[in-house]
């Protein structure tokens, strides 16, 4: 281990530390500290502001190892960003919490940030004292979110009429590379969604959704399927591909010979050693499968794998069985049907099998590749989203996208209100905000048409990457929003002529939004209030 300095020793004997490179070492505090941290903030939020919206452009990157992402979601491409300086790494953490607890609005949270810290920036420069600014900020977030619960709407969450979540979903895709089959997308999406939920609690168990990807065919082959894929196929060629009412016996125990745990060694000198050696093994392989027959099961499910001996002995029994299955495939197929995970062949029994309806063998065209699909399971509440994709850059980004409209659709279960989206809800924000700053005698106005002016940068951008004049398109929309009184005029990104954001059904979850206003502000006064840090050298910059 490398150690910054060498350690010397006084009169006494008594030891300290000389460090290396002081003379390089800089120290910055106070408002250059500050200005230094919103720069490194803005040059994030600015790589970032270009990915937003259904017109936004897509970043590609290269890990160490050459591995190629191409990718417009905010907290993959944050995630996959190198970057050394440590306020930028808080841009990076404030978009990965966005994904984690809602999944939606990861670019925009880190847009919005960079926004208010350019603001920030201006009022440091007319002598605001950065609290006062980080308080301002504070209050006006409270003002915003106020205004968006005024601007919601009740949304119905009905499993007899999904249309309205489809919409929701679409609106989530409509920027993702998958925004061709959107529509399909989004109600794999909603299917899978309610298929887990319960309505009644208002929850969503994201265990029993399972997401597979498999290279090949198009994108429109993706599908849901109400049980578990994995991608195995039966451990034997003559094996039937397709069984109907099974029992599935579910191992993590090999087919294979007891091992003794000693150090111990057997020496076979003789024809008579090896052939009961042999007998013995061939007499521990019948008596697996015996027990598991016994038990009634008409399928195994192995997490380990079997040599060709066990292999061809399970073909003479007439008992199919699956091999190598890995551990989380292993809990998903327990809890879909039923069953529970055997680790001895000594405590199979009837009680502990899983049942599912159908058993059968997926194959893809012309190619070998195959799969296993588990459906009318016991428990039918688990389900597995299939996708398909022309190569694994196409398919690792579907994934993506369809884990974003896995999330919004979660959270409209949780909360069903919605705002309208296309820029809408931030420029209703800005105008409440502008107005409340009116009425505050106090400095913390200042703060307030700031922020303000912050929430105009999420339109602005979607303007932007839309190919319209960003400002007169965002003066338009907020004289109409003012003079119609409609919260709902927003961005037209897709030039159809209307910027009425409910008429095309532009849908987004309310506490999403929320949650990207005060996530962004909470980071943006953390940021305000680091006003002391070393650097080495320049770096900083």
């Amino acid at each position: 281990m490398s150690f910054p300095g060498s350690i010397a020793f006084d009169e006494y004997g008594r030891p300290f530390i000389i460090l290396r490179d002081q003379e390089n070492q800089k120290r910055i505090t106070g408002t250059d500290a500050i200005k230094s941290h919103i720069l490194a903030a803005r040059q994030i939020a600015g790589t970032i502001k270009t990915s937003l919206g259904p017109k936004g452009l897509d970043k590609m990157m290269v890990s160490g190892d050459g591995d190629v992402t191409v990718t417009n979601d905010g907290a993959t491409i944050m995630k996959l960003m190198e970057v050394d300086h440590e306020i930028a790494k808080l841009m990076v953490q404030l978009s990965q919490s966005q994904d984690d607890e809602i999944g939606d609005g990861t670019t925009g949270v880190v847009v919005m940030a960079g926004a208010l810290l350019e603001q920030a920036e201006s009022l440091i420069d007319r002598g605001i004292h950065p609290i006062r600014i980080a308080d301002g900020f504070e209050l006006a977030a409270q003002c915003a979110a106020k205004k968006l619960d005024e601007i919601g709407e009740d949304f119905p969450i009905d499993q007899s009429n999904t249309e309205p979540l489809v919409r929701v979903a679409m609106t989530t895709l409509g920027s993702k590379i998958v925004n061709k089959c959107h529509r399909q997308m989004a109600e794999i999406a909603v299917n899978a969604v309610l298929s887990v939920a319960d309505l009644e609690k208002k929850d969503v168990n994201f265990e029993l959704i399972k997401i597979e990807t498999k290279v090949g065919g198009k994108m429109e082959d993706s599908m849901l399927v109400k049980g578990v894929v994995i991608d195995k196929t039966m451990s034997h060629h003559q094996m039937p591909k397709e069984l109907r009412d099974v029992k599935l016996a579910i191992l993590t125990c090999p087919f294979e010979p007891p091992k003794p745990k000693t150090k111990n060694k057997l020496d076979i000198t003789s024809a008579e050693d090896y052939k009961a050696l042999r007998e013995y093994e061939q007499q521990k392989f019948a008596d697996m499968v015996s027990q598991v027959k016994n038990a009634g099961a008409t399928l195994a499910i192995c997490q380990w794998g079997f040599d060709d001996e066990a292999n061809h002995l399970l073909l003479q029994h007439n008992l199919p069985a699956v091999r190598w299955v890995g551990g989380p495939e292993i809990e998903q197929i327990a809890i879909a049907t039923g069953g529970r995970i055997v680790p001895r062949f000594e405590e199979l029994n009837p009680e502990k099998l899983g049942k599912a309806g159908l058993v059968r063998e997926l194959s893809f065209g012309t190619s070998k590749d195959k799969m296993l699909v588990i459906e009318e399971c016991h428990n039918s509440k688990a389900v597995t989203i299939l996708l398909r994709g022309g190569n694994q850059m196409i398919t690792a980004e579907a994934k993506r996208s369809i884990h974003d409209a896995l999330c919004v659709v979660r959270s409209l279960v949780r909360d069903s209100r919605v705002v309208y989206g296309g820029g809408a809800a931030e420029i209703s924000c800005s105008i409440a905000v502008a107005k409340e700053a009116d009425q505050l005698s106090t400095l913390e106005q200042y703060a307030f048409r700031a922020f303000s002016v912050a929430l105009e940068s999420i339109p602005l951008a979607l303007a932007e990457n839309s190919g319209l004049h960003p400002i007169e398109t965002l003066s338009e929309l907020k004289s109409r929003q003012v003079t119609e009184n409609n919260a709902f005029l927003g961005v037209d990104c897709m030039l159809t002529g209307n910027s009425d954001m409910k008429e095309h059904h532009v849908v987004e979850s309310l506490h999403s939004k929320k949650q990207q206003i005060l996530l962004a502000t909470q980071l943006v006064k953390m940021i305000l209030k680091i006003d002391d840090v070393r650097s080495q050298g320049e770096s900083m910059e």
